[in-house]
């Protein structure tokens, strides 16, 4: 699957690796292999360096709705930011992701998290994500996947430590 672009240096040069987390989740349809499509996908273009068990989390913001899937998975390749928003959209697409709900349920939602060395406050691509650091369904899977990580300078385990409780308490590792 060709998912966007691809971006080839001249000859003679080599492109930035980019180090990049994405969130992965899912409460609508078959979750579990909604999100496991999207991991082999990712593998196809052979750029996974670590990918976290699969967690059930609950919905986050409110709205009444079906328990999600989560994972995080770091990915490094030539592809840019903006190359990973495309790619993202286009499998949401195809997921029929929807969009009426602001934090309602959904096929499927591929986050860019974090990408090292590079932020963006542009509204179509904020990076690092602006929530993320208060996510407990976000950091608890990228810890998983990355013990030593870090986001805007701080280590995920203490954001980890400093989330209320409240946060992760529903928050279960499925082994998958």
């Amino acid at each position: 699957m060709n998912s966007g672009p691809v971006h080839t240096p001249p000859r003679g040069f080599s492109a930035p690796m980019y180090h990049t987390v994405l969130s992965l989740g899912s409460n609508l349809g078959d979750s579990e292999a909604l999100v496991a499509w999207v991991v082999a996908n990712a593998r196809q273009l052979g750029s996974v360096k670590t990918v976290s068990s699969m967690y059930s989390t609950p919905p986050w913001g409110g709205v009444e709705q079906p328990d999600f899937r989560n994972v995080t998975m770091a990915v490094e390749s030539e592809y840019t930011p903006r190359q990973w928003l495309l790619w993202g959209s286009n499998l949401e697409a195809r997921a029929m992701r929807t969009r009426e709900v602001r934090w309602g349920p959904r096929t499927l939602d591929v986050d860019i998290v974090d990408i090292e060395g590079y932020s963006s406050s542009d509204p179509e691509l904020t990076v690092p994500h602006p929530f993320a650091h208060e996510r407990a369904f976000v950091l608890i899977p990228w810890l998983a996947a990355e013990p030593a990580a870090k986001l805007k300078g701080q280590d995920v385990s203490a954001l980890v430590a400093a989330l209320d409780p409240q946060e992760t308490v529903n928050i279960h590792r499925l082994g998958l």
